[in-house]
């Protein structure tokens, strides 16, 4: 069996590794354009393009797959790729990139999606950060035969993983991103022995997973202790969450649930484990922080070189 593959990040990186260790024809990758990053702004290849270019794997980078879009040239250079290489499925995951339904139809077997939430639960672009933000009990991956719409599909294979009261969406990810990959593999293997049972997504239970907006990053200190909580762990690695010191903003990387009442956003009290900051309901003690331009710290350590006293007020500031 021939297995283009679509996707960017590290989530996407895994599950194409799986797919080459597990032994598939890769003829086809497809990611996206080379982004600047880091502090020198330099042009950065995807995990899955240098993934590709390691072992031998071809690469197309269009900036878009639709032929009447604004990068047709792009879409056509890609489509004679494609059709070279001939895939008899494609799977996809986090690519980035809307594929029409030109692409949905030229693999024999279509097109399978690496999801990662329980559908239809969690659509769209970042169910691991929402599933924990909400404060879900259980996630999972979700193998999904792609169709026009927005991971509506009829689903394929399905695994659930619990959420532990710690996960950030960086562990979290980990973990999904391992079953991912595992889940594509034994789904490729039960199509090609036509043993793959599609079951269409409840029309119950629908959610939407909206990309972060930048002002979700802003600590607001009105909401419950325990919503801000899950909000910390799934920002987290990105964008994390911002709350102001005066005129210094800090990232505030975990917390935990504590007693305490008071004017949301004032420093109740500061001990070696943290500051305790009321919230619209409970408090939270503050336990990794950071500063512009130095490293996520201990709270003990952060307290060594920054004075927080109780009474201080940390602020929301939206642009």
């Amino acid at each position: 069996m021939k297995v283009a593959f679509a996707g960017t990040p590290e989530f996407a990186q895994v599950a194409l590794e799986q797919l080459h260790a597990a032994g598939f024809a890769i003829p086809l990758v497809l990611t996206q354009p080379d982004r600047p990053a880091g502090r020198g702004m330099k042009l950065q290849a995807s995990p899955v393009k240098q993934f590709a270019v390691a072992h031998g794997i071809p690469v197309a980078q269009p900036r878009s797959l639709r032929l009447d879009g604004k990068y047709p040239d792009d879409a056509r250079a890609a489509q004679a790729a494609l059709q070279a290489a001939a895939p008899d499925v494609m799977v996809v995951a986090a690519y980035g990139l809307i594929l029409p339904g030109w692409v949905l139809t030229l693999p024999r077997l279509g097109c399978l999606n690496i999801h990662a939430s329980l559908l239809p639960r969690w659509r769209g672009a970042a169910p691991i950060h929402r599933a924990i933000e909400a404060g879900d009990a259980e996630t999972g991956i979700t193998i999904m035969q792609m169709d026009a719409g927005l991971d509506t599909g009829d689903m394929l294979l399905v695994e659930r993983v619990p959420i532990a009261p710690g996960d950030t969406t960086a562990s979290l990810h980990d973990r999904l991103a391992a079953l991912g990959g595992r889940l594509v593999v034994e789904a490729l293997e039960l199509a090609a022995c036509g043993g793959l049972r599609p079951v269409p997504q409840p029309a119950e239970g629908v959610t939407y997973a909206h990309k972060i907006d930048k002002a979700e990053a802003e600590a607001d200190w009105t909401l419950p202790a325990a919503v801000i909580e899950r909000r910390i762990r799934a920002f987290d690695p990105f964008p994390g969450v911002v709350t102001h010191l005066g005129d210094v903003p800090l990232k505030c990387w975990a917390a935990e649930l504590t007693d305490g009442t008071g004017a949301p956003g004032t420093v109740l009290a500061v001990d070696e484990r943290g500051p305790v900051v009321a919230c619209g309901e409970g408090a939270l003690r503050l336990t990794q922080l950071q500063k512009p331009g130095g490293k996520r710290l201990p709270a003990r350590e952060f307290l060594r070189g920054h004075a927080v006293e109780p009474g201080m007020v940390l602020e929301r500031r939206v642009a």
